[in-house]
């Protein structure tokens, strides 16, 4: 099968008008073209398969939020558990609903709430975060020239007063223990991860190789532990679209409001979809439906 051949002809398929919306609640997004598109697929055993802006980089957003939960994971393995749960919230991104009957307890770890937790959690192990987290990412895409983006990052905290509010809340529970402001500079250069398709789908490879970066040989996280991971993203990834995205995709996934979405098939390739504009549930409008296609007419899914 001609994969990059395959590509445009999905893209192509696509409605002429996307009817997304950019996000525009942390400025510096909205500064995004509407029309970049790209996508990238990297296998298990090293062919990579490209098309449109794959080479672009974008801000990855929520996409990060698994690569602090593997480090968090790494760390406290099953204690992780008592501080976050593995559920689906069937809330918006940054709902504080749920905090107050679960009493200060996130949901998920993809959730911001859930988020904040993890970046809380490594605060107690790194004694540079920016710097650990950033030595990670590189490491496990064998990638250097990954890096933050800076504007982002300020434009983020800038407009952070809700995550300030879920992280005080939780405070009041008793689980947070660090500085607001410590937590939510680490977690705004978190979210202002840059990278492009390549660089985000080879990151995300050992999550399709039990744990082990096929790039590096690096174990990353043991087999029970990636597969503990892509549940929570199968579960979890895509907030209260999650149901709606295994429905019609059928693929472990993440999707951050910068418009990337990565998804996963074990034992096979991880692949990564940039378009900017956003449906209402904050998830890549193109995204989710080229992801479906591809799913489709490659027949690949975990189901």
């Amino acid at each position: 099968m001609n994969i990059p051949a395959l590509f445009a002809e999905i893209h192509a398929s696509l409605p002429n008008v996307n009817t997304g919306r950019v996000a525009d609640y942390i400025p510096e997004l909205s500064k995004i073209d509407p029309t970049k598109f790209g996508v990238h697929a990297t296998t298990v055993d090293g062919r990579q398969f490209s098309y449109g802006d794959a080479a672009e980089g974008f801000s990855i957003q929520s996409i990060a939020k698994v690569l602090s939960l593997t480090m968090a994971y790494q760390r406290l393995d099953q204690n992780l558990w008592k501080r976050v749960g593995v559920e689906p919230s069937g809330t918006p991104f940054n709902s504080l609903i749920q905090l107050e009957a679960d009493r200060g307890i996130p949901r998920n770890p993809m959730m911001n709430a859930g988020a904040l937790v993890v970046c809380d959690v490594l605060l107690d192990y790194l004694a540079e975060p920016q710097r650990e987290l950033l030595a990670f990412v590189r490491s496990i895409s064998q990638d250097g020239t990954i890096n933050y983006n800076e504007a982002v990052a300020a434009s983020e905290r800038a407009n952070s007063d809700r995550h300030r509010a879920l992280i005080e809340f939780m405070r009041s529970f008793g689980n947070i223990d660090n500085d607001t402001d410590r937590i939510l500079n680490f977690y705004c250069h978190l979210c202002s991860l840059e990278m492009n398709c390549a660089q985000v789908s080879a990151t995300f490879l050992f999550l399709a190789n039990h744990g082990r970066s096929p790039l590096s040989g690096q174990q990353i996280v043991t087999g029970g532990m990636s597969k503990r991971i892509n549940a929570i993203m199968q579960l979890t990834g895509f907030y209260d679209e999650a149901g709606e995205f295994s429905y019609r995709v059928g693929l472990p996934g993440k999707s951050g409001v910068g418009g990337g979405i990565v998804a996963v098939l074990p034992g096979n390739y991880a692949i990564t979809v940039w378009s900017p504009p956003l449906n209402p549930k904050g998830n890549s409008e193109f995204g989710m439906a080229f992801l479906e296609e591809f799913t489709t007419r490659v027949g690949g899914s975990v189901f």
